[in-house]
């Protein structure tokens, strides 16, 4: 099966790891709040990672995401 690298950012700073694409969803799946996905550079949705192609999406990035306010 074809891997790419996948990047998880958490508070010790982050785990690279070489995950398939069926991993790397459920990774998303597993984490408490949606995090904000990047592929090949880009911000994209967590869904948009069942329709990519893996043969050419290039590093993954699962950042938590932030909330802002007072």
């Amino acid at each position: 099966e074809i891997t790419t690298t996948v990047m998880i950012a958490d508070r010790a700073g982050g785990t690279t790891y070489q995950l398939t694409q069926q991993e790397t969803l459920d990774r998303v799946a597993g984490m408490e709040d949606t995090p904000w996905v990047f592929a090949g550079g880009q911000m994209v949705q967590p869904a948009e990672l069942a329709e990519a192609n893996w043969d050419t999406v290039g590093a993954v990035r699962l950042v938590p995401s932030l909330v802002g306010g007072i």
